[in-house]
């Protein structure tokens, strides 16, 4: 079997084409698994697996606690809140705690961007970024251009592709960008100029401050949630405003003169970036990026495994 060139998964930065071909053909074969009367294999029975999340999360933390059950591994779930991290323990004394367990790999979700990175310098063991602050989110972009994968074939050469929302306080904008440009899509950025971050350009990518200029450009078009949470000051006058310039409803997808794939990370603020009947539309996948997410973390778990 070929292995990774990299011992954790910290962001898609520091991947080659190569590792993401592996991911991939890894998560084909994970992806049949999932869909079959029997959905588990004895892959990582004799692996510790904790996932420890600093953040609230949904989708990404239910996906690899199932990811890591379908491989047979032994599954440990942290929260922050209600642990001694409340009492004042560091990040790296609670994880050695953790570690001393026999704990062989660590799931993190952490609101500090670079939190991966220092903990993998400082435990032996393999660390996976499940999202560090507005940094990367390795994972999701890697469902996300498995999905797309998925609906346009293993060639993305050329596809175009857009990112739509508010780019700068996003991890998954990032981790998608790198992704992307790495298997040669060509990615657009859409959303307001406050929400874009500066020399963004530098990435390989093209910047747009006009929805429907964007959507008539694209194949496909990944809208983000405006994160609320992580601003501090007010970005556009309404949320109102920011619906009727940067918003997609079914009215703006009919006129449209041809047919684009319709993608969200989620959670979805309904009514925002999309309407219910775009979000649940035949052209969506959201649905199945969800699904898809499950696999690639197989894959992903499973080759970072054979690297230990």
């Amino acid at each position: 079997m070929s292995a990774l060139s990299q011992s954790h998964l910290l962001g898609i930065k520091y991947l080659q084409p190569s590792d993401l071909q592996l991911i991939f053909e890894t998560a084909d074969e994970f992806y049949e698994v999932i869909n079959r009367p029997i959905k588990k294999v004895p892959s990582l029975r004799d692996k510790t697996i904790a996932n420890i999340f600093f953040e609230n999360s949904t989708r990404t933390k239910l996906s690899f606690e199932l990811a890591e059950k379908r491989l047979s591994a032994d599954v440990i779930n942290f929260s922050a809140s209600g642990s001694s991290v409340a009492k004042g323990e560091t990040l790296v004394d609670t994880v050695n705690n953790i570690l001393a367990m026999k704990v062989d790999m660590v799931v993190m979700r952490h609101p500090n961007p670079g939190a991966a990175h220092f903990l993998a310098s400082q435990v032996k063991a393999t660390i996976i970024n499940a999202g560090d602050g507005a940094h990367e989110h390795p994972t999701q972009a890697l469902l996300d251009a498995y999905s797309i994968r998925q609906k346009f074939g293993k060639d993305l050469k050329g596809l175009r592709v857009a990112i739509i929302g508010d780019i700068l306080h996003s991890r998954v904008a990032l981790s998608n960008i790198f992704c992307l440009r790495l298997l040669g899509a060509e990615v657009q950025l859409c959303g307001p100029a406050t929400l874009m971050p500066r020399h963004i350009e530098s990435l390989g990518v093209t910047v747009s401050y006009d929805l429907m200029q964007t959507l008539q450009w694209c194949d496909v078009a990944n809208f983000l949630r405006v994160q609320h949470e992580r601003m501090d000051v007010k970005y556009f006058p309404s949320v109102r405003e920011y619906v009727m310039q940067y918003g997609l409803n079914s009215q703006l997808l009919e006129t449209l003169n041809k047919p684009i794939t319709i993608m969200h990370p989620g959670p979805i603020n309904r009514g925002v970036e999309l309407t219910s009947e775009v979000a649940d539309g035949a052209q969506s996948i959201i649905l199945q990026q969800v699904e898809n997410g499950v696999a690639i973390r197989m894959a992903v778990l499973y080759l970072l495994a054979g690297n230990r």
